[in-house]
């Protein structure tokens, strides 16, 4: 049996983001939303890392069932 996310939100997170490496939280137990803190730990969860190459403001997934990861994709409306 698949384990599922901790909804943290049923709705994005708005940010504009620095260039740089991220790793979004998909198990939802951070502290740190949208972003990994490890607490991922002994769960099947991974985080997905993101590349942005200049400084972008991006709709962040928060309910944790977006299909396309990190990025929100609308999934939060059918929860």
């Amino acid at each position: 049996m698949m384990e599922k996310p901790n909804i943290v939100a049923k709705k994005p997170v708005i940010l504009t983001l620095e260039a740089g490496t991220y790793y979004w939280c998909h198990c939802g137990r951070s502290v740190t939303q949208p972003f990994c803190d490890g607490s991922h730990q002994g769960t099947e969860f991974t985080p997905k890392a993101f590349v942005l190459e200049e400084e972008t403001k991006v709709w962040v997934c928060m309910c944790k069932y977006s299909k396309n990861i990190p990025f929100c994709d609308g999934a939060h409306k059918g929860l």
